[in-house]
């Protein structure tokens, strides 16, 4: 009998990752977490998950499909971290793009991933020469694949990542990263990561958010009553 209570995260050991493993691990799962380096393993133990070594850069569809098997969700919080324009493009757009396959293959229908708060318009208004250019063309790639899926997907946009800690309150913004109709100043354009990590725990125990695309920031509304 499957294990529904499993969630699989891909980039386990990404700080946001590794603030959502215990979070979800006390709202009842099981977190498996994919990390390319078996160095991390004992970081991913420490915060209470259980490691799989896997390089989603090289892991074709069929070994994502197998480790993600018998998962109630996949959460993809991987990224390249920027500077390699071709790594970037690797991990951000095409891995992400295997693993949402992968997932339908796996029967997985909840998929949750993080993107930006801006992803959706940003092609338009970055310049293509840019060096942030390769990574908003990622990032937007894979969102927009994930949104022509079947998968029960949210894709979540939080603003310029903190490390403060979270107040678990949002403040939502639109599409285009606008908080009622104007573009919010860059101090409030922020997003602590632990505010992402129980963003991502509240979506997948809630069962909240699904087939929508949120962004969000540091805000004043509690998750339960913003994210339904």
């Amino acid at each position: 009998m499957p294990d529904t209570k499993r969630v699989v995260i891909l980039g386990g050991h990404g700080k946001i990752a590794l603030l959502a493993a215990p979070k979800l691990q006390e709202a009842g799962y099981d977190v498996y977490s994919v990390i390319r380096n078996a160095d991390q393993v004992d970081d991913i133990e420490a915060a209470g998950a259980n490691p799989v070594v896997l390089d989603i850069e090289s892991a074709d569809q069929t070994a994502l499909a197998g480790a993600f098997a018998g998962a109630e969700a996949v959460v993809f919080s991987a990224g390249a971290g920027g500077g390699n324009p071709a790594r970037t493009n690797a991990v951000d757009f095409e891995a992400a793009v295997r693993s949402m396959d992968a997932a339908e293959q796996a029967g997985v229908k909840r998929y949750v991933i993080v993107s930006y708060a801006s992803a959706g318009v940003d092609p338009e208004r970055v310049d293509p020469e840019d060096s942030f250019y390769p990574y908003v063309k990622a990032k937007h790639g894979a969102d927009a694949h994930l949104r022509e899926s079947a998968l029960d997907y949210t894709i979540l946009g939080p603003g310029l990542l903190t490390l403060e800690p979270s107040a678990g309150k949002v403040l939502l913004a639109d599409a285009e990263a606008k908080v009622d109709g104007e573009q919010p100043s860059d101090e409030v354009a922020v997003t602590a990561r632990e505010l992402v990590a129980d963003v991502i725990t509240h979506v997948i125990a809630n069962k909240a958010a699904i087939r929508e695309t949120v962004n969000f920031y540091d805000g004043e509304v509690p998750l339960a009553e913003a994210i339904r």
